[in-house]
């Protein structure tokens, strides 16, 4: 189940809008998703989703909307008493309709099947990126993680140099030492160095990588995941964005795919955060922020800036100043504080 803080902001050209509900421990869980495909000349939008229990898949369907219609057209649609398979070619209806079961998606099975649809839907989730930051589990891994190509390509090494010269300039270099392996292990370990320009010299002092700053590791995490995602044009979902890193070193992360003449891929971040400094009408549009808000019963309900309607049914004007409004309630989704008062002396 996933873990939301108390705002997500999306960031980017394409849309795309999780749904996640769950009722009680024996109710099903539904999810849904809204995108466009990378270097979909036609701009045609998609509308996927589908309902699980424990014992499976009780709903799931596929929907496809062209740029210029105004209703979505069903691509397929399955329940426990329908199965609808139109939208495919006569012998991968067949196909699907032999192999089908309760614990399998269509678009899994089409996937492999080899249907062009079904391929499409699988590899576009499959090209998107997470990074968790709050997970120490998942931290370790990410700090550990080298750039394509970074051990045996100088220009990729230097391409990373670029990149933390972005937030830091005193880092000019890196050198790798391939390690002994141990025992029978077959894992490939490497002994990487940051080399520093020293003060008042033209020489090069050498620092283990893992003993750089939090921040600077976890700039470091992100590099190959950012890489892949400008690239293939994909979602980038971070966890935590704001952790460890300095206001400003995260204004300029977003900067990079609000840029066009970078993100040409119209790549899409969509991240968690606590700060609100980013709460700003010189920085994002209404639409891109959204906040999550939790009810006593513990249920929380996503929205949107954009659809924010107050008492008076007025609705956000685009020049207000966001994050002054959300810290005095304006917008809901803050936390309910009492006061600390259990270190209280009798």
């Amino acid at each position: 189940m996933t873990e939301f803080s108390d705002r997500v902001v999306s960031i980017g050209s394409e849309k795309i809008l999780p749904v996640a509900a769950i009722y009680g421990a024996n109710a099903e869980s539904s999810f849904e998703v809204y995108f466009t495909l990378p270097g979909d000349k036609a701009e045609k939008t998609y509308n996927y989703g589908f309902c699980i229990d424990k014992e499976g898949v009780t709903e799931e369907w596929l929907n496809s909307k062209a740029k210029t219609a105004r209703k979505y057209s069903p691509v397929f649609y399955r329940n426990a008493d329908e199965l609808d398979l139109s939208g495919f070619p006569k012998s991968s209806r067949d196909n699907i309709q032999v192999a089908l079961e309760k614990q399998v998606l269509i678009i899994s099975l089409g996937a492999k099947l080899k249907i062009g649809k079904c391929k499409d839907i699988r590899d576009w989730f499959l090209a998107n990126a997470f990074a968790n930051f709050a997970d120490s589990v998942t931290n370790y891994f990410m700090y550990r993680r080298l750039p394509k190509g970074f051990v045996s390509d100088k220009s990729v090494q230097q391409k990373v140099v670029e990149y933390f010269a972005s937030f830091d300039e005193h880092i000019k270099d890196f050198r790798i030492e391939k390690m002994p392996q141990e025992g029978d292990s077959k894992e490939e370990k490497y002994k990487i160095d940051a080399l520093h320009k020293m003060m008042g010299s033209d020489e090069l002092a050498e620092i283990p990588l893992e003993l750089e700053s939090a921040g600077t590791l976890k700039m470091f995490a992100l590099y190959p995941e950012l890489q892949e995602v400008l690239e293939k044009g994909s979602v980038f979902f971070i966890d935590e964005l704001n952790a460890r890193l300095h206001p400003l070193l995260v204004r300029n992360f977003l900067l990079t795919f609000l840029n066009p003449e970078i993100n040409t891929n119209h790549a899409l971040l969509v991240f968690t955060t606590h700060d609100t400094w980013q709460l700003s009408n010189q920085l994002l549009r209404r639409d891109e922020i959204w906040f999550v808000e939790k009810d006593e019963e513990g249920v929380s309900t996503l929205y949107s800036l954009a659809d924010f309607v107050d008492e008076d049914g007025t609705r956000i004007r685009k020049d207000e100043s966001y994050e002054k409004n959300y810290l005095i309630g304006k917008y809901g989704a803050i936390p309910t504080l009492k006061s600390i008062d259990i270190f209280k002396e009798d």
